[in-house]
């Protein structure tokens, strides 16, 4: 493996390209991404054997609510980890966490998709302490780095971590409470969308400009200024109020409004321009379920859209759709090959976007909810087994010294 040694700075954590640990311990974006896409496609086998009544999963804590924080804060923060800590070194200048110092944060992310599968056998109460570790250490890396590195503006990114290890906590609170974490889950979406807002409205553009210079054009998308930051102030405002007052004439004016900025600020990118390339074109097709999210929420406000729904827009629309297409790129340019969409590739996220449209239409029409929710089903183990078949190699080999093409 060639490598660099790893290192400490001022004996804090150790990290570097480790020549210790497996090569797939060598960066903070193979584990997890590799992980995420493996634990998306179990958790949902899991969850259609139990609908079936196969198998129990997860009955002392209950089999929803397990399936649902699955997937908010089980597979879905292990695609945020492997992003933050590959993210975050780029944007400081520092060397990423890696190693065993990486394997210890991946052992705790495991411990807590085991430890709450086994709450039948440990308690719940062990079973949320373990499962409740993850996100706090990945937030101390988090901060430790950037202020380390005096990236001040990027500890915006670090609160949408913060809200998200809350949220996290609050949806246990309500399930041993015997309650609907409904707070809970509100506060993840909006937490992921919040980092969508910011970090997509740095890449989106950012790519789209990259690749738009290479075919030797010069219809680039609107640089970042004020209409993007009142979008991002709008959609955080939005959000709050929905996450406080979930619903009224404020939260549907609110998400009224930025459903329809958000609207704008993508159409500010170009992304119609870049269809030749399906790797930059998902992120803008990610990014348009943005305002689908804010404008679910607000006709869900109203009464006139179902709330289960919406958190479907947002989760598997907003959420998972911009993660498969960070994972694929990042995939790709971290590990030396060639930034373009493989028709494998683009097959996934096909997918992925025919399951962010299939599973909110299941509150629309429930005389089909039972084939909705199979379709749903086939479509999303689709794209994370079709991420897996072609991915999964790469996140386990030697990066290659040169891209290829």
């Amino acid at each position: 493996m060639t490598t660099i040694p790893a290192g400490r700075r001022n004996g804090s954590i150790p990290r570097g390209l480790s020549q210790t640990a497996p090569i797939i311990f060598s960066y903070g974006f193979r584990p997890f991404f590799l992980s995420a896409a493996l634990w998306a496609i179990v958790a949902m086998l899991l969850w259609i054997a139990s609908l079936a009544g196969v198998i129990d999963v997860a009955d002392a804590y209950g089999t929803v609510h397990w399936h649902a924080h699955e997937m908010l804060f089980g597979y879905a923060s292990a695609v945020l980890a492997g992003f933050l800590l590959t993210a975050v070194p780029n944007w400081t200048g520092r060397l990423p966490v890696s190693g065993w110092p990486l394997v210890f944060l991946f052992t705790v992310w495991v411990l807590g998709r085991l430890a709450l599968l086994a709450a039948d056998h440990i308690g719940n109460t062990a079973a949320i302490l373990a499962d409740s570790a993850f996100l706090p250490l990945l937030l101390f890396i988090c901060v430790r780095e950037v202020v380390a590195g005096r990236k001040w503006k990027d500890l915006k990114v670090i609160g949408g971590l913060m809200a998200l290890s809350v949220a996290n906590i609050l949806y246990h609170l309500a399930v041993m409470g015997g309650q609907h974490p409904s707070l809970g889950i509100k506060l993840a979406l909006s937490a992921y969308a919040v980092m969508i807002l910011v970090v997509g409205g740095r890449i989106i553009p950012s790519f789209t400009r990259n690749w738009i210079n290479k075919t030797g054009r010069t219809d680039f998308p609107a640089s970042y200024d004020r209409f993007d930051t009142a979008a991002i102030l709008l959609g955080v405002a939005a959000l709050a109020a929905w996450v406080i007052l979930d619903d009224g004439a404020l939260v549907a004016g609110t998400a009224g409004l930025a459903a329809a900025m958000h609207g704008a600020r993508l159409t500010r990118w170009r992304g119609w321009t870049t269809t030749a390339e399906m790797l930059v074109t998902i992120l803008h097709i990610a990014y348009l379920f943005v305002p689908l999210g804010f404008l679910a929420i607000a006709l869900t406000a109203l009464g006139l859209f179902g709330e289960t729904s919406t958190i479907h827009v947002l989760s598997v629309g907003t959420v998972t759709t911009m993660m498969l297409a960070v994972m694929t790129r990042a995939s790709r340019g971290h590990t030396g090959r060639v930034l373009t969409a493989s028709p494998a590739t683009v097959a996934s996220y096909a997918a992925i976007v025919a399951c962010a449209l299939l599973r909110p239409s299941a509150g629309i029409l429930p005389e089909f909810t039972d084939v909705i929710y199979s379709l749903s089903a086939m479509v999303w183990l689709t794209a994370f087994g079709l991420f897996l078949a072609e991915y999964g190699p790469m996140l386990m080999r030697v990066r290659r010294r040169v891209a290829e093409g």
